[in-house]
């Protein structure tokens, strides 16, 4: 990887704000759905003998009101993006209650809605609801905005502390291999210095920046590069990553931490060493990459545990930039054993 030719995304102001974005096909969904639960509410809760003549008209002006609403937040969305969350929650409430008052108005003047409460009555009854609904709608949406930002500034500082957890003797190790090869072999000492930069700036990368996945691969390459200096013919590598969307945005330092995993659990113990093949491919929106190791036998001597922390880490960080579709899974078949990450695949750019 050349250096400073990663591409890297800082999260933007529309990213912190607590509102979810309206204009996404499924959250309109969601409003359509929650709206046409409160128009049974309403009916239900009504003084009519025969409620349900009632439902067609009543949810009508409900979603009339529900649809309305997504699109003026939708439409101010970028305008509520530049200013504080308190500032946003405030407009916001007062853009709900103005575009009920205006569909309200709308349907008294159409003749769509029969009332016994004239006008007057017809407005402040569905303005009052509006409020008590708005207040509670932007809360919820606010705690969980909130919960959400912990649970990241958590997973950050932790993948922090990953990245600053190379192990000293893969350090040491390092930097004796580039110097047994700065007189024998100087082109691969030069290629190894460039691997062991690459491999720390990417781990003095602010952990909410993302990266390409040509850059992680690139790095991910380089570590074992640096391995293979010290592991010798022990260390052999497959590489099957022809199908996968390079410019695909992620997480930094997904990747490395398994081959890390793969190295020390998996080709260490072993005195004969052991294959690692890497191989990923991108099948309708699902984006794969596997890692597979030998196994070290059971009664066999190796290295103690396994790294679940780094596994961890790494599957929070995937499901906090993709959601619930992404994640890490394991596996063990036969004498080899499996890491796969897996997450959304997007259009490439």
């Amino acid at each position: 990887m050349k250096q400073g030719h990663s591409t890297t995304r800082q999260p933007d102001r529309q990213e912190t704000l607590f509102l979810p974005g309206f204009c996404d096909i499924r959250m309109v969904f969601a409003v359509v759905v929650i709206a046409e639960l409160l128009a049974f509410v309403l009916v239900l809760a009504g003084s009519q003998e025969n409620p349900w003549s009632e439902l067609g008209l009543t949810s009508l002006f409900v979603q009339w009101i529900a649809l309305s609403s997504a699109a003026v937040l939708c439409l101010a969305r970028p305008m509520l993006s530049r200013v504080s969350n308190t500032a946003a929650a405030l407009t916001s409430y007062l853009l709900l209650l103005l575009t009920t008052a205006v569909v309200t108005e709308l349907a008294w003047q159409l003749g769509a809605t029969q009332v016994q409460s004239g006008h007057a009555g017809f407005l402040f009854r569905n303005l009052g609801i509006s409020a008590i609904l708005s207040a509670l709608v932007l809360r919820y949406l606010y705690v969980q905005h909130q919960w959400r930002q912990k649970i990241q500034a958590e997973a950050q500082a932790r993948v922090q502390a990953l990245q600053a957890r190379i192990r000293p003797h893969f350090l040491f190790n390092s930097m004796n291999s580039i110097a047994s090869l700065t007189r024998s072999d100087p082109v691969r000492a030069e290629q190894a210095v460039q691997d062991l930069s690459d491999l720390f700036r990417i781990s003095l990368h602010d952990a909410s920046e993302r990266v390409t996945l040509e850059d992680e691969l690139e790095v991910a390459q380089g570590y074992l590069r640096m391995e293979a200096l010290r592991l010798g013919d022990r260390l052999q590598v497959e590489w099957d990553i022809e199908r996968l969307p390079r410019k695909r945005l992620v997480p930094s330092l997904i990747l490395q931490p398994l081959l890390e995993n793969a190295v020390y659990h998996g080709i260490e113990p072993l005195p004969q060493g052991g294959r690692i093949r890497v191989s990923g491919k991108a099948e309708g929106r699902r984006v794969s990459i596997t890692v597979c190791n030998p196994r070290v036998p059971d009664g066999a001597d190796g290295h103690p545990g396994g790294n679940r922390i780094a596994l961890e880490n790494i599957r929070l960080r995937l499901q906090l930039a993709f959601g619930e579709q992404a994640g890490v899974a394991l596996r063990e078949n036969g004498d080899l054993f499996e890491t796969t990450l897996y997450f959304p695949r997007e259009k490439m750019q």
